[in-house]
């Protein structure tokens, strides 16, 4: 099989990708094995224009937001799914010092509101200190897109699910050649795999790992997304809500742990009031970065080697815009946002 793209991981990247090749009229194969655990798979998809405990607008919002709704609208329409919905984060403050920065930011921000009353979810949570509104906020609904898009590739014959073997892997100035697939180039969308991929495993890659608990609880509004140290987030279904997420930097295995369940259930019998029944527990590893700016580009040596990929906790915001960069730069040698293409990283990657 001969085709124009080998695209390896079908996570929010991947998945992106080949939807921009497809729409170019790119012949391209997927190489997925559909990890169960895989950072797209576990990710909550939310959206959120404003980030840590100084409360300023994350990297590139204002162009993303617009951007995004379009594009997942689009995707979803297409798919016959609802793809990305609207929410409004109620961010309960956890100590006076936050609701003072959310307060001191709210005049230059025009995401944050502080409501008239701050009594409206006292039936469903307890806090002391009142909340701000974060909007327009996201959910994207990865757990719609990612299987509607692999049956589509499935049925149309461009995906092989299977273990991406690097050892088979053979790349020459002209060709890619994998096992009995032929490619003119190939792009790694398979997050944490690229921490094994001696082409740009000299990335400054800062993987951490994040866990989530699967809830279902009566009563609380499937229209806000629910933060207060931890996030209360909608997922699939009216009555079920994702729970997480931390960040641990030092980990030996990419398994659920105790810790976090323990931790985790006593925050929520802390600040609901309604009750829960704890469904799953999943973890897995996010391919976030030193930079935090995604690993965009080809390769400065193999030039027919690329990446999409370093997106953090961003993904569902970045991957979208960057997998558009990307693929009109090969279809249309537009120019890759410096920021982001890992031709600033050319030194380190041609040693």
């Amino acid at each position: 099989m001969q085709v124009e793209y080998l695209i390896i991981g079908q996570g929010i990247c991947g998945t992106w990708l080949s939807y921009f090749f497809q729409k170019e009229k790119q012949s391209f194969l997927v190489i997925d094995d559909k990890q169960e655990n895989s950072s797209s798979r576990v990710a909550a998809g939310i959206i959120n224009p404003v980030t840590g405990r100084r409360i300023v607008k994350t990297w590139m919002i204002d162009e993303l937001l617009p951007f995004i709704n379009n594009t997942y609208t689009e995707l979803g329409n297409e798919l016959g799914i609802t793809a990305i919905s609207p929410k409004t984060i109620i961010d309960f403050f956890p100590t006076p010092q936050m609701r003072f920065a959310f307060l001191e930011r709210q005049a230059d921000e025009p995401f944050l509101q502080i409501p008239k009353s701050e009594n409206d979810f006292r039936n469903n949570f307890n806090y002391d200190l009142g909340y701000g509104k974060i909007t327009p906020s996201f959910i994207v609904h990865l757990e719609k897109i990612l299987p509607a898009w692999r049956e589509q590739l499935l049925t149309s014959g461009k995906l092989s699910e299977e273990l991406f073997d690097l050892s088979q892997l053979k790349i020459t100035s002209d060709k890619i050649r994998y096992k009995d697939y032929a490619a003119e180039n190939i792009i790694f969308c398979d997050g944490a795999g690229s921490l094994s991929n001696p082409l740009f495993s000299r990335l400054p890659f800062a993987f951490n790992k994040g866990e989530m608990l699967l809830i279902e609880a009566e009563g609380i509004s499937p229209e806000n997304i629910y933060k207060k140290g931890i996030v209360l987030a909608p997922y699939l279904s009216k009555n079920l809500f994702w729970v997480g997420s931390n960040y641990t930097w030092d980990y030996k295995d990419d398994f659920p742990t105790k810790e976090f369940h323990e931790k985790t259930e006593l925050q929520l019998k802390q600040w609901l009031k309604v009750p829960y029944k704890i469904l799953d527990h999943r973890a897995s590893v996010r391919p976030a970065n030193v930079e935090r700016r995604p690993f965009v580009g080809m390769h400065p040596v193999y030039k027919n080697a690329g990446i999409l990929n370093g997106m953090g906790s961003k993904g569902c915001s970045l991957a979208p815009f960057f997998a558009k960069q990307l693929a009109d730069h090969l279809v249309h040698d537009k120019n890759i946002l410096p920021e982001a293409d890992i031709l600033r990283f050319r030194k380190i990657l041609s040693q």
